[in-house]
């Protein structure tokens, strides 16, 4: 069947396979009953300031008061300074603005304090923010998109998010140009497009045009408790024979296995695990050579060897009994509890856990280990753009839905976001003088380590035939109900359908 929908099975489409981008921030987060203040966490976006009591008539009648001018706005309690300039770039006017957020990892507190921050901006103006946190994006807001009324911001993200190359192929994104070129809100003298890191917003380019704005910046790698290890005495694996020996260390020692994953959503391993040993083993090249469908790209000798050595965490027994079975709290937990020394996650896990953690546990992460003698950077880590937002193509309020996203990605939201949410966003000095969790720490110091070499694999977000498939095979393959060479044979034989097929729209990088 062809991937390249028709506006009919856009429309009537029920359930699709999500991105690897889908498990950004994939666990639902409840909705909290009440918003925090501003300074500490947001009130709920939907509520805004009243407006002005009407002063007593006085006996004999005043000048009529000029409405403030955008640009007459008091200045701003922020964390960074707003010109004037940079205020209200769009001219916006009074408007209500209708924003449906996935609630995941991350929670909907950062979202409700950009939707304050805006208010606070544009309150002159007569401008509001609507919060809605939702759970499955795609279930809940296709009917809108077949009405022709979708929202005016979304945060497409979660297991039921919509396919990217769908809404795109589908003609459903606006182009954000504008938007990246406007001036930043709170980096004086700066367009919004410089005040992002370089290649955070690459995933979001189709045909080079910015469909999407990744918000978070997102460090996959291998967590470990840190204060657990200097216990014991442990070091981290600088390579994956060392992993393995160390894997084989604490199994014999039999306190607690060496990992868990996330055994219901195989993305843990293949996007996070997978691809960077890939990378580290076999370079770029080949991880790039599978994403532009060459033939027998999966057929790679160092490829296989990558697949194997991953291969080996299952065949050797190093995965906690019952892993396949655990959803990625269920394991998180265990981790946490530990019965687990390792799991693989992104930055989101901090936040995800921040209720359950145990006081001291101190939860670091790390790039997976890579070779001595690897063709890719061995210093390569898995950190880029995540938890995708954008305007839909036929919103009521565009220019709003841009504002919105140029405020979630200021400096001042960003600040709160690492402060709060322990995670980063992929916004240029924001966490000056912020307190920062360990996990967050971990993470700055790996991204600093990786000097820019970054593990790109794009195929399973271009063709939702391969990640559905690798979905599929992956968890076969940690199960041991597959072989290394039989997974890399499947996935050729899924990629070969999708290079033959005229209809499915091809990526390249």
């Amino acid at each position: 069947m062809s991937q390249n929908l028709t506006r009919r099975r856009f429309i009537s489409l029920a359930s699709v396979v999500g991105s690897s981008a889908a498990l950004a921030a994939c666990a639902p987060a409840a909705t909290p009953t009440a918003a925090p203040k501003p300074t500490e966490a947001p009130k709920p976006a939907a509520t805004t300031a009243p407006p002005p009591t009407a002063a007593p008539a006085p006996t004999t009648a005043p000048a009529p008061t000029a409405v403030p001018k955008p640009t007459d706005a008091p200045k701003l309690a922020l964390p960074f300074p707003v010109d004037d300039a940079a205020r209200n770039p769009y001219k916006l006017g009074a408007a209500e603005v209708d924003g449906q957020f996935f609630a995941g990892g991350f929670g909907d507190d950062y979202i409700k304090y950009a939707a304050k921050l805006m208010e606070d901006v544009h309150g002159a103006n007569g401008v509001k923010v609507k919060v809605t946190s939702l759970q499955k994006v795609q279930e809940t807001l296709r009917p809108r998109f077949v009405g022709g009324n979708p929202p005016d911001v979304i945060d497409n993200s979660g297991a039921g998010m919509f396919p990217w190359a769908d809404l795109v192929n589908e003609g459903q994104c606006l182009d954000l140009a504008e938007l990246m070129n406007s001036p930043a809100l709170d980096t004086p003298g700066k367009m919004f497009k410089d005040t992002l890191f370089p290649g955070s917003q690459n995933g979001g380019v189709y045909d080079g045009k910015q469909m999407f704005v990744n918000i978070a910046y997102t460090v996959s790698g291998i967590w470990n408790s840190a204060s657990a290890f200097e216990k014991a005495g442990y070091k981290y694996p600088k390579t994956w024979k060392e992993m393995l020996d160390f894997c084989e260390a604490i199994k014999k020692e039999g306190k607690m296995s060496p990992w868990t994953y996330q055994g219901k959503y195989p993305y843990y391993i293949w996007g996070i695990v997978w691809n960077q040993l890939v990378s580290k083993a076999a370079g770029d090249n080949a991880l790039k050579a599978i994403d532009n469908l060459e033939p027998n790209a999966w057929k790679n000798a160092d490829v296989l060897r990558a697949t194997q050595d991953l291969y080996a965490l299952w065949d050797k027994g190093y995965i906690m009994p019952g892993t396949a079975g655990l959803t990625h709290r269920e394991s998180q937990a265990a981790f946490l509890q530990g019965k687990a020394a390792f799991l693989p996650c992104g930055t989101w896990l901090e936040n995800e856990e921040k209720t359950v953690a145990p006081a001291g546990f101190d939860m670091v992460v790390n790039p997976v280990p890579g070779y001595t003698d690897g063709k890719g950077v061995q210093e390569a880590l898995k950190a880029d753009g995540g938890e995708g937002f954008f305007v839909p193509a036929k919103a009521k309020n565009p220019k709003h839905g841009m504002e919105y996203l140029r405020t979630i990605l200021s400096r001042s939201s960003a600040k709160w976001f690492a402060e709060n949410v322990n995670s980063l966003m992929p916004v240029a000095n924001a966490t000056e003088g912020a307190k920062i969790s360990s996990g967050t720490k971990s993470a700055i110091a790996a991204v600093a380590n990786s000097k820019g070499a970054n593990v790109v694999f794009q195929a399973a977000d271009w063709y939702s035939a391969i990640n559905k498939g690798i979905e599929q095979r992956m968890g076969e393959l940690m199960t041991g109900k597959i072989k290394p060479e039989g997974f890399l044979d499947e996935m050729q034989k899924v990629a070969d359908k999708v290079a033959k097929d005229p209809e499915v729209k091809k990526f390249k990088r």
